[in-house]
């Protein structure tokens, strides 16, 4: 007899504790093989396929698309084991036997069959023969218990001890919920019998549903999936984070002919987020306090080594923040590459978690937006971000003249707890200075 295990939604790493359905990629009665994509979820604002690792018959789904599961519960039941997947019916008409529910798909080649040790193959013009529990001669009325206002059964909240799609079709086209039902087979196995006789059971009369109380005005957005991680993600940074932004408008005019002689020469074109970008890791280099997280069972502020640098990509599904690791081993060739790339993938929805998590510093360009500036709130657990406004033409004073450039307000939002505001200054006055005379930076290549 065919064992029925349960496959639970696993820890798909990065401390993730919940995901969301967004498409199934079996349905009950199907035949996966082991390490099968089942479902694809959406967690930590990516979409993942989440593979079985059993074989055999798929008897239960647990979710329906748009449900959010937490991490350790039931994904779906699979029947493992002898005679799990000999639960087929002849058809009328057709070109061979298929699950029953499917019809007979005549652009499929037959699936190959399991012969168990000691069975004679059936001979070629020989008449399949029926699954035993599909043949029924006299219903066996006391076989099943219907649950009724009367006399309820315990409804099974666990897998639903059903083999045969065939059983599930006809309990389907008949309204007949299983988990009401008390098996007649082996091990409480439901059998064709006990759906029949359900079916011929009188129905209890309908209860009158209570008045529905009267909507509150306004729409109603659940709070999960991509949304509900942002949320948690900002709260917790505004509870735990002592903030605080400055922030200095700086003349862009020199940084952007710097660009337009690098793009000028050839080869890959250099963004002007990948000069940010580089100019950031030069000054974090000089001010290491803000590379940094705080660990708050050590009560420690922890430096870290490296700079894996998130930047803030919008897509169709929200804001995602892909990190670039290694910032400070990469010229800017390297991370306009990286950036595009990354920013692809991300609107493409591919994201992996691994792409969105152990960043240490980000850089937020708001300026996409059309937007000024902005005292953005960092993403946790990092200890400052960047902010980068629109460049502009504003009237600015150029060696003593009052003359038009190339303006752009930065800001530095930092936490507290890990420097002093001088060491915040100090870090954002060497960034802007490097962006209005660019050969600053060759001082520290």
């Amino acid at each position: 007899m065919p064992q029925v295990m349960e496959f639970k939604l696993p820890d798909l790493g990065e401390g993730l504790t919940e995901a969301e359905i967004v498409r199934w990629l079996v349905a009950v009665g199907d035949v996966v093989a082991i390490d099968q994509p089942v479902v694809e979820v959406e967690t930590a604002k990516a979409m993942v396929e989440v593979p079985c690792p059993y074989g055999g018959v798929v008897t239960a789904r647990f979710g329906e698309e748009g449900t959010e599961l937490p991490v350790g519960a039931p994904l779906i039941t699979v029947a493992v084991g002898a005679g799990a997947d000999e639960a087929v019916e002849p058809e009328d008409s057709g070109s061979g036997n298929v699950l029953v529910g499917y019809g007979t798909d005549h652009s499929r080649t037959a699936r190959r069959r399991r012969v168990r040790p000691g069975s004679a193959a059936p001979a070629a013009t020989s008449a399949p023969t029926p699954a035993p529990a599909a043949v029924v001669t006299t219903p066996v009325v006391a076989s099943a218990v219907v649950a009724s206002p009367a006399a309820a059964s315990p409804v099974v909240t666990g897998p639903v001890a059903v083999i045969s799609p065939l059983v599930r079709k006809l309990a389907r086209d008949h309204g007949i919920d299983l988990r009401a039902l008390r098996g007649s087979g082996p091990e409480g196995l439901i059998l064709r019998a006990d759906v029949e006789a359900a079916r011929r059971s009188p129905e209890p009369a309908p209860v009158a549903a209570p008045a529905a109380a009267a909507a509150p005005e306004g729409e109603r957005v659940p709070l999960k999936g991509l949304r509900g991680v942002v949320a948690e993600k900002l709260s917790r940074s505004r509870r735990e984070i002592p903030d605080a932004t400055c922030w200095v408008d700086a003349d862009a005019t020199e940084l952007m002919a710097a660009r337009a002689a690098m793009n000028a020469v050839g080869g890959p074109k250099i963004s002007v987020l990948a000069l940010l970008a580089r100019i950031c890791t030069a000054a974090l280099a000089k001010y290491p306090e803000l590379n940094s997280t705080v660990d708050l069972a050590a009560n420690e502020i922890v430096r870290l080594p490296s700079v894996h640098l998130g930047f803030a990509a919008q897509t169709e599904r929200g804001l995602v923040v892909p990190v670039v690791r290694d910032a400070q081993t990469r010229n800017p060739e390297s991370l306009s590459a990286e950036f595009a790339r990354l920013t692809e993938v991300a609107r493409a929805g591919k994201l992996a978690p691994a792409d969105l998590t152990g960043g240490t510093f980000t850089l937020n360009n708001y300026g996409v937006f059309g937007v000024d500036g902005s005292t953005p709130i960092i993403n946790h657990p990092e200890a400052a971000m960047l902010g980068v406004g629109r460049i502009m033409a504003k009237p600015w004073v150029h060696r003593g003249e009052l003359a038009v450039r190339q303006v752009v307000q930065l800001s530095l939002t930092f936490d507290h707890r890990v420097c002093d505001g001088g060491t915040a200054g100090g870090f954002l006055r060497y960034v802007a200075d490097c962006v209005e005379s660019p050969a600053v930076l060759l001082r520290s290549l």
